[in-house]
C-alpha cells in the first residue's frame, strides 16, 4: 500500500503533458498566415481546445497570448483593445510562474500592459501603477533575451520612452534604442516606422521621411502580416511628415 501511494505521489508531482512539438508548429505555422481570417479562426479554435486540455502548458500559454496581443494592436476599438491586453497580461502573469527564465511572458505580458495602458489613457495608467509594473516585465525581457522576435524588448522600450508625457519623456532614448535595432535587425520595419515618429517629434522631418520611406519600400518577407501591418500605420506618419515639411 505504501508503495503505491509513493507511486501516486511521484505521478502528482510530475509535470502536466506538454504540447508536442508538431502542434506547436503548428500553431506558428498558424500565426504566421494571420493576415487569413481562416488561419486566425483555426488559431483560435485549436488553442482553446488545447488549453483545455492543457492548462498550465507554457507553450501554449505564450502563443495564446501572441495571439491576443496581435488582435489588440490591431484593434480600433478601446474597449477590445483594454479586454485583450488584459487577457494577455494575466495569461503571462500565470506562465511566468511556471517558466520564469522564458523570455516570451515577460515581454508578451509587458505589451499587454502597453496595449491596455493604451486604452485606459495616460492619466489612469499612471494613477494605477501601470508603468512600473509594465517596466518590470519588459526590464526582465531585455535581461533575459533583447533579441527577442529581432529586437521587439528593446523597440517597445523605445517607444514607451516616446509615449511618456513631458518631462518623462526622452525622444534621445528612444531614437537610441530603434537605432539600436535597425542595426541588428534592419528589416523590422516596426523600428524604422518608431524610429521616424520619434524623430518627427524631435523636430527632425528630414530624417523622419527617409525612415519612412524605408518602411514603405521595405520587403515585408520577414513577417508579411507585421510588414503589412506597419506599412499601413506608415501612411499615417508619412501625412504628418508630408505637412511638417509644407
Amino acid at each position: 500500500m505504501r508503495l503505491i501511494l509513493l507511486a501516486l505521489c511521484l505521478l502528482a508531482a510530475l509535470p502536466g503533458h506538454a504540447a508536442a512539438p508538431e502542434l506547436l508548429s503548428s500553431l506558428d505555422a498558424l500565426f504566421d498566415k494571420r493576415v487569413e481570417a481562416a488561419s486566425i479562426k483555426e488559431l483560435e479554435d485549436t488553442l482553446k481546445k488545447e488549453l483545455q486540455a492543457a492548462p498550465e502548458d507554457y507553450e501554449l500559454l505564450w502563443r495564446q497570448a501572441r495571439l491576443y496581443v496581435w488582435q489588440a494592436d490591431g484593434a480600433s476599438d478601446s474597449r477590445m483593445k483594454k479586454v485583450l491586453g488584459k487577457q494577455a497580461w494575466d495569461l503571462c502573469d500565470k506562465a511566468v510562474k511556471i517558466a520564469p527564465q522564458r523570455v516570451e511572458c515577460r515581454y508578451i505580458g509587458a505589451t499587454g500592459i502597453g496595449v491596455y495602458a493604451q486604452a485606459v489613457g495616460v492619466l489612469k495608467t499612471l494613477r494605477d501603477g501601470l508603468e512600473g509594473k509594465f517596466n518590470e516585465r519588459l526590464d526582465a525581457a531585455i535581461k533575459i533575451n533583447p533579441d527577442f522576435e529581432r529586437g521587439s524588448p528593446l523597440l517597445a522600450k523605445g517607444r514607451y520612452h516616446y509615449e511618456l508625457p513631458w518631462p518623462k519623456r526622452d525622444l534621445a532614448e528612444s531614437a537610441k534604442l530603434f537605432e539600436k535595432v535597425i542595426a541588428k535587425f534592419p528589416e523590422n520595419l516596426r523600428a524604422h516606422c518608431y524610429l521616424a515618429e520619434t524623430l518627427l517629434a524631435d523636430d527632425k522631418a528630414e530624417k523622419a521621411r527617409e525612415e519612412i520611406l524605408k518602411v514603405k519600400q521595405g520587403s515585408v518577407a520577414y513577417d508579411p502580416a507585421e510588414g503589412l501591418r506597419v506599412q499601413e500605420l506608415a501612411k499615417k506618419v508619412e501625412a504628418k511628415i508630408a505637412e511638417e515639411l509644407e
